[in-house]
């Protein structure tokens, strides 16, 4: 029984690694539409085929996520913020972002 529990916990521990790695391909997707968006201005319409590619809903789907067309319309709209990822995630912009909305509120 042990041996069940250990092994279970290791492929666990080994999907939430998968799970992970495709998590940073659909981020490395997105910084790519973004900086398409830059420069050619086709980012979101990049960014939309891909996510509804067999490929593409492949790997949202290893990375935890529903491919469905919600998920593309937001994939699409951050794509139009025109912010990269590591931007978008880091601590100084969730800051500015609640300042923004505080202040809207006001």
């Amino acid at each position: 029984m042990r041996d069940f529990v250990d092994g279970s916990a290791f492929n666990f521990e080994q999907g939430q690694r998968a799970r992970k790695l495709f998590a940073a391909v659909v981020l490395a997707a997105l910084d790519d539409a973004i900086a398409d968006d830059k420069k050619y201005g086709n980012g979101a319409e990049q960014i939309a085929r891909w996510a509804r590619s067999r490929d593409g809903r492949e790997v949202l789907s290893c990375a935890g996520i529903d491919p469905n067309e919600r998920v593309v319309k937001g994939l699409v709209e951050f794509v139009g913020k025109g912010v990269r990822t590591s931007v978008a995630l880091s601590r100084e912009e969730s800051e500015r972002r609640m300042a923004a909305e505080n202040a809207e509120a006001a």
